[in-house]
């Protein structure tokens, strides 16, 4: 089994839906209970022993940059866009400066909180299996999910992820932002901009997209009020 030894932080986006909250900083330095949404994530990924971590930047890239560069513990190698490529494309776009073996992939926005004692990315690691995945997704149960709508985007079928595809279908779990990836899923996939959904479609197609369902409290912080749910919570 090939080791996981990086992880992706996908830090590029302006986060146009937190409103004022972006204007002078991008969205992975806004702070929910003193600290940086990076940071989070930095920390949660350093629980799993990992200590590379590629990130990419675009909006106010250069103020994310320097503040990682402040941390000693996980190298940090960046991937700068002239504009954001979004979730696919700007993963596309780093590879040739990463390795040629699974990673880690979190969005800056999700949050969440390891209560029960178990870390979520060191599960997933253990769960991950590269001969019968491409990509393996973090679900979160719906319930366990603050500042989101009420419904989710994924159903499971004879334990098999499947993506909802109208507002009537009730699915009861989201995708929590964060997965594990091989670069070959990117082999064949284009340069410039585009997003990771089609991708997880045609992996569902190929029977290649795995799933962990995560137990704990999720925070997507996308806007405002979001972001003050997650403030009351982690404040505590």
């Amino acid at each position: 089994m090939e080791q996981i030894t990086q992880a992706f932080i996908l830090a590029a986006g302006r986060g146009k839906r937190m409103l004022h909250l972006t204007d002078d900083k991008p969205k992975p330095l806004v702070r929910v209970a003193g600290k940086a949404l990076i940071d989070y994530n930095i920390d949660h990924i350093k629980e799993t022993g990992i200590r590379e971590c590629v990130v990419n930047l675009c909006y106010k890239g250069e103020m994310i940059k320097q503040h990682l560069l402040s941390r000693k513990d996980m190298k940090f190698i960046f991937s700068e866009e002239d504009e954001a490529l979004e979730t696919g494309g700007g993963i596309k776009n780093a590879l040739p400066k990463m390795k040629r073996s699974p990673f880690l992939v979190i969005n800056s926005d999700a949050l969440w909180a390891d209560e029960r004692g178990s870390s979520l990315l060191s599960e997933m690691i253990k769960a991950w299996d590269g001969d019968k995945y491409d990509m393996m997704l973090m679900l979160q149960p719906i319930e366990l999910a603050f500042g989101v709508k009420a419904n989710g985007d994924y159903l499971l079928v004879n334990h098999k992820p499947v993506r909802r595809r109208d507002a009537e279908t009730k699915a009861p779990y989201l995708y929590g932002g964060v997965l594990i990836c091989h670069p070959r899923v990117f082999d064949h996939e284009p340069e410039g901009k585009y997003w990771l959904i089609d991708i997880f479609d045609r992996l569902q197609q190929a029977d290649r997209l795995g799933y962990y369902i995560h137990t704990d409290k999720w925070f997507h912080v996308g806007d405002p009020e979001a972001t003050q749910i997650a403030e009351s919570y982690f404040s505590k």
